[in-house]
């Protein structure tokens, strides 16, 4: 009688022990998102036609699993890590098959390193059998499903990446926004005309009084990379359009900030000011948390003496929290002079002093041109933003009345996302590398960063209009506008959108009433 419990206790358990099971839906490391899918939209089917025939009994059991328990078996080993299967032929030792599962091993014990950001991987010529042997293939230590289940999925398999190769193939960009130029649709760069527009910048730059109007109409499509840094300071206001005088002017304009380093930072630690110092020592760890050059010690030490002087000169103000964003543009435009790519992994203290010295002053003084014409966004109540979200709400209602319409009904605010977009100029919203390419306008425009940002963040918010509509309820839909996906935006995107935003501003900047109710 025990006997015969003790087999039809092993035939109603199939996790006995010494069985290993699956887990899915583990955060750690996380679940591939393309495995995840293909299990889901598996069908499903009737267990007892695919699954091997379960031992009957213990000793049966144990025979068929006496390898579960190899000593040479690592137990760190990733359980989900995939190992790249085109870079070598992986040879695997046969193994009895558990009721369920089969293990398989590799030779291979060594740890493999993660692929770089940056390099991408080759593609296959063949990616559905290439799926097929993510799920079924040979891993180092890991728990692979049955050869029966994996013959399930192939059509699943084969239905999702025929709609993926429908797709334009494009690069990826990492998380990590990228600062250097991209494309991000793949195109590829149009190199005689880039050259021909280089040419021109550097014609214009090297004549002896630089026209400043011609400047503009060339930047206003992007600036080259390399001449970047000194059309900045040009169309900023900081250098004279003479040529033989912007080194005098350099020079003075550098030794005055550090006079003023010397005359007020040693103050910041007074009663009168240790609030203002300390609202932007804790802000500068948030600006852009993402890159690892703005967590440099030497870098946040930059920009808190870079702000706090400029709280200091403007007491109208003082410092407001969003400021801080506004030097990071200027900041790696200048340190690009002197770096050839991977800004932002760029090791600041690796720069003679002189010239992390001159990167400092120039971006405190363009960053200064810039406040002075929107100084009223950062005065008391801020009334330069609280008017400009006001004309935003205006013009959206004249131009999109659905999406208009949608935020009534959803009860949602312009101010609850667009007070971000004129307090931070999108900053928040696109990578850095589109936030450099968008200042390359706003600085060819005559009034780029008080007026024509109004039209850019109107053509924004329009760009998102089938997603807009597409939220039902107040929740939902300022997620989406806090939120919006732009991670993987490049030069063409901002390009369109510059181009949108010009448009509306053609219709409406100078005749107010037009598609006015």
């Amino acid at each position: 009688m025990a006997t015969d419990n003790r087999i039809h206790f092993w035939r109603r358990n199939p996790k006995v022990p010494g069985s290993l099971q699956p887990v899915y839906g583990a955060q750690h490391p996380p679940l591939d998102p393309c495995r995840h899918r293909l299990l889901k939209d598996a069908p499903k089917v009737n267990s007892l036609n695919t699954k091997s025939k379960k031992p009957s009994t213990f000793h049966e059991f144990a025979r068929s699993t006496n390898d579960a328990w190899d000593i040479d078996d690592e137990e760190d080993d990733g359980i989900f890590s995939l190992k790249q299967l085109s870079s070598s032929p992986v040879q695997s030792r046969s193994m009895p098959q558990t009721p369920c599962l089969k293990i398989i091993k590799t030779p291979e014990d060594t740890e493999a390193l993660p692929p770089s950001l940056d390099r991408q991987e080759p593609i296959s010529t063949n990616p559905i059998q290439d799926r097929l042997d993510m799920e079924s293939g040979p891993a180092n230590g890991r728990v692979v499903k049955s050869s029966s289940e994996a013959q399930l999925n192939v059509n699943a398999a084969r239905n999702t990446l025929q709609k993926q190769q429908s797709l334009p193939v494009r690069p990826v960009i990492p998380l990590v926004a990228r600062i250097s130029d991209q494309n991000a649709s793949g195109a590829p760069p149009m190199m005689v005309r880039e050259k021909t527009r280089l040419d021109k910048f550097k014609q214009l730059l090297a004549s002896p009084n630089t026209d400043l109007e011609e400047l503009r109409k060339h930047s206003w499509s992007g600036i080259p990379r390399e001449v970047r840094p000194v059309t900045w300071r040009l169309l900023s206001g900081y250098l004279p359009a003479n040529r033989e005088r912007r080194e005098l002017v350099l020079q003075r304009k550098r030794e005055e900030y550090f006079g003023f380093i010397e005359q007020y930072y040693h103050s910041r630690t007074d009663e009168n000011h240790r609030d203002t110092y300390r609202q932007i020592h804790i802000d500068i760890p948030r600006t852009n948390p993402l890159i690892p050059l703005f967590q440099q010690p030497l870098v946040q030490e930059v920009f808190e003496r870079i702000l706090f002087i400029w709280a200091i000169r403007h007491p109208a103000s003082g410092y407001v929290q969003g400021i801080n964003d506004l030097v990071t543009p200027f900041f790696v435009v200048f340190l690009s002079e002197f770096v050839e790519e991977d800004v932002e992994n760029f090791e600041m203290a690796s720069l003679p002093l002189d010239t992390q010295r001159n990167i400092e002053a120039d971006s405190f003084w363009c960053m200064s041109k810039l406040l002075d014409g929107i100084q009223d966004n950062y005065t008391f109540a801020q009334p330069g933003i609280q008017n400009k979200v006001k004309a935003l709400e205006e013009l959206v209602s004249r131009i999109d009345e659905d999406v208009h319409l949608h935020f009534l009904k959803c009860e949602v605010e312009y101010l609850q996302f667009a007070f971000r977009w004129m307090n931070n100029l999108l900053m928040r919203e696109l990578p850095l590398r589109c936030t450099i390419r968008l200042w390359d306008t706003y600085q060819a425009e005559s009034e780029g960063f008080s007026h024509f940002h109004l039209y850019v963040c109107s053509a924004f918010l329009i760009k998102w209009r089938k997603e807009i509509l597409s939220m039902v309820d107040f929740q939902s839909l300022l997620m989406l506008l806090q939120n919006l996906p732009t991670i993987h935006w490049g030069n063409e995107e901002v390009g369109l959108l510059l181009a949108e935003a010009y448009r509306l501003k053609y219709m409406f900047a100078d005749a107010p009433s037009h598609y006015k109710r």
